[in-house]
């Protein structure tokens, strides 16, 4: 009998083995996938031709700052599609506004509480990426003063916000660039310490 309890500790034993095991994994393989969404980002602020940069900041580029990856920042939320049949006047760094659709609502569970997010989308694109433009607490000491962004498609009622991947508008690196605000309803009450932090010239 005790040989049969034994064997079933061990079994068990095991499995959680495996299951901590496989976790990390996952997390490693995510963190690995961030980091090299990153290395292609800062590649690409190299170019001659894509870069953002001002040439004479782009020549001694080597890469943009970043926090650490943090599976706790990638946030599945509750998406509600929102159909509007006219767009909005969205307002740009540069005074003007363009015109942009309103495409859904994203409520997600971060730090304690709840948080909802307004989804866009520019007018005439015809990509299932939606841009959700946020400020948080962070802006104006660790990241950008004038938010930052986000991408995201959504999966029918759902929608995967990747905090690890915000990143910060064209404008704060080259103010030449006409860059959306983020309206009212997307300054969120937390930190969110993920994705780029500020820009170092």
């Amino acid at each position: 009998m005790k040989g049969f309890k034994y064997i079933i500790l061990i079994g068990v034993l095991l499995i959680v083995g495996y299951l901590v095991k496989d976790l990390f994994y996952n997390d490693e393989s995510y963190n690995q996938a961030v980091l090299k969404f990153r290395e292609n980002k800062d590649l690409s602020f190299r170019s001659l031709t894509r870069s953002p940069l001002p040439d004479s900041l782009r020549r001694s580029f080597n890469k943009l700052n970043y926090y650490a990856p943090a599976r706790d920042f990638e946030v599945a939320a509750d998406f509600t599609a929102i159909e509007g049949k006219e767009p909005i006047a969205m307002p740009m760094t540069t005074g003007t506004q363009e015109p942009y659709f309103v495409k859904g609502k994203a409520s997600f569970e971060l730090e304690g509480q709840t948080h909802t997010l307004t989804l866009f989308q520019k007018a005439g694109s015809t990509s299932d990426t939606l841009f959700i433009p946020f400020t948080d607490q962070t802006n104006g000491f660790e990241t950008y003063g004038g938010g930052r962004y986000l991408d995201a498609i959504p999966n029918g009622q759902t929608i995967v916000l990747d905090f690890n991947k915000a990143y910060n508008p064209f404008c704060a690196y080259n103010p030449q660039f006409a860059c959306p605000m983020p309206p009212a309803e997307n300054r969120l009450k937390v930190k969110i310490p993920a994705g780029e932090q500020a820009f170092a010239k």
